[in-house]
């Protein structure tokens, strides 16, 4: 009886959200086809406000975010790196020295992590709304964090329209409401300069439409809750109660004599530049009612932990767009994208879930490393690196772009490897097979034949390569032979070795 309940135990998982004014946790057990949320952990850690005017993290806002990561990995002890998520938002984002905060981490916190572009925060934190807040129709959803706001519009658990603004209420008040002083004209000032932030998107905003608007994490829950403290049961946010609230906190000079009623102490320093960072956003989108939800980026990423078959839908329409965008010719990466798979294998028999991962980027990389053709044949290489690094890739972070704009640039000409970028979830030892496996699956393929290439053989023995073709094959297809040579010429100038046999 007792070993048949431990076999059924639920699968716990978790996800944490650096924010740039607070760090997230919450854990939860998949229970039958839903997740059931076991405990939910905050620490006010205002990382934001370590940035610098070059951009880069002071020491103590770095300690204050280690010793948070320290406190939830004594909650995760005995979890598998496979069941834990972490995703960075804007402030990791910004960082200049984000290496330095994710090396020391790393000393006590044995997790991955993500630092993920503000579109995919976006669409995450949909996600998250989608599974928590029922509803038929179009949603509107705003999020204002420590140091962006996402706004996003979508149906069920499809993102359609999603932005993230470099606007904050740790950023905003630092700007705007600088020790604490509050004035009309510094709440105007603030209040203007997220409708100006809007004013780009608004329009195509306001034309798509939506059914009802969402507010999600901490800024707007503060402000709802001073709402329902000051007699609106519903807790709706509307524009009259938002131009109320506002005149009564104009009533206040400084941000510690904020006596508002449901407004906790650790929310009152960034209290005013949440408040004008959402006026702004009634403004700037018409809007006249807003909700709010519990569910954001850590459900996001908690759904999307146990949904794997969707996020893989995800990353297929990511790259599906792209392709048909840039005209890539789909036959062709379809056999680079084989070969390249085939010889990966071969070359790292040994598996593990960071081969797995980095295999399917691989996948992806063979898929579009040819979007750059549609800019100039003359370095495109360059021009598709430049692509997968820019683009919004929706499903894909920070660092897996980076992976894709790098098999992308090396994957032909010269091996200028001292240009490759540097990486935190991956190491350099990581990235060469992927780039080796890629460019000798393009040289294989460079004519671009439907004619089926022979059964390769790898042989991998410690840095040195071995391509070993059917005999006379290779005699047989001199071209190949000769690019073949010349790519042997460019391993030997990296300092890499691939002999080629028979």
């Amino acid at each position: 009886m007792n070993d048949d309940v431990s076999a059924e135990k639920p699968r716990e998982i978790a996800a944490i959200d650096i924010g740039s004014n607070s760090f997230h946790m919450v854990v939860a057990r998949v229970v039958g086809q839903g997740l059931q949320i076991v405990s939910r952990h905050k620490q006010r850690v205002r990382l934001a406000s370590g940035l610098d005017s070059h951009q880069n993290l002071d020491n103590a806002a770095i300690t204050r975010g280690i010793e948070c990561l320290s406190m939830f990995a004594e909650r995760l002890q005995g979890f598998d790196e496979a069941n834990v998520r972490v995703a960075a938002t804007f402030t990791l984002r910004e960082a200049k020295n984000s290496h330095v905060f994710l090396q020391r981490a790393a000393n006590v916190f044995p997790y991955p992590i993500e630092i993920i572009p503000g579109i995919e925060e976006a669409r995450l934190i949909y996600m998250g709304v989608s599974h928590t807040q029922p509803g038929e129709g179009k949603k509107l959803v705003v999020d204002i964090g420590g140091g962006s706001t996402e706004l996003v519009i979508g149906r069920d658990f499809y993102a359609a329209l999603t932005n993230s603004k470099h606007m904050g209420c740790v950023s905003y008040n630092a700007r705007f409401f600088k020790d604490g002083q509050i004035s009309a004209k510094r709440f105007t000032s603030a209040q203007l300069a997220a409708e100006l932030k809007l004013e780009s998107i608004a329009r195509q905003y306001i034309r798509y439409g939506w059914n009802d608007a969402v507010g999600s994490s901490g800024s707007i829950k503060a402000i709802r809750e001073v709402l329902i403290a000051s007699g609106h049961d519903d807790g709706h946010i509307t524009r009259k109660r938002l131009d109320t609230l506002i005149e009564a906190l104009l009533t206040f000079k400084h941000s510690e004599d904020i006596d508002l009623p449901g407004l906790s102490p650790d929310r009152q320093p960034v209290f005013a530049a949440g408040l004008a960072i959402l006026s702004g956003v009634f403004s700037a989108l018409k809007l006249e009612k807003m909700v709010f939800s519990n569910g954001a980026l850590r459900e996001g990423l908690l759904y999307e932990m146990e949904d794997r078959f969707q996020h893989s839908d995800i990353r297929s329409r990511t790259a599906a767009d792209l392709a048909e965008r840039y005209h890539i010719d789909s036959q062709h990466a379809d056999r680079v994208q084989q070969v390249a798979s085939s010889l990966y294998l071969q070359a790292e028999s040994q598996w593990s879930s960071k081969k797995e991962e980095l295999s399917v980027l691989l996948r992806w990389a063979a898929q579009l490393h040819e979007v750059g053709l549609s800019i100039s044949h003359s370095g495109f290489h360059k021009h598709s690196a430049y692509i997968l690094q820019n683009t919004n890739l929706p499903g894909f972070n920070q660092e897996q772009q980076t992976v894709l704009a790098t098999l992308a640039r090396f994957h032909r000409k010269a091996l200028k490897l001292g240009e490759m970028p540097d990486f935190t979830l991956f190491k350099s030892k990581h990235i060469f097979p992927l780039i080796r496996s890629l460019r000798l699956a393009c040289v294989l393929n460079v004519q671009r034949s439907d004619d089926p290439l022979p059964d390769v053989e790898l042989v991998v023995s410690e840095d040195v390569w071995t391509l070993r073709f059917p005999k006379t094959w290779l005699r047989q297809n001199r071209l190949l032979e000769a690019d073949l040579i010349v790519e042997q010429a460019l391993w030997q100038n990296a300092g890499w070795t691939l002999d080629i046999a028979e």
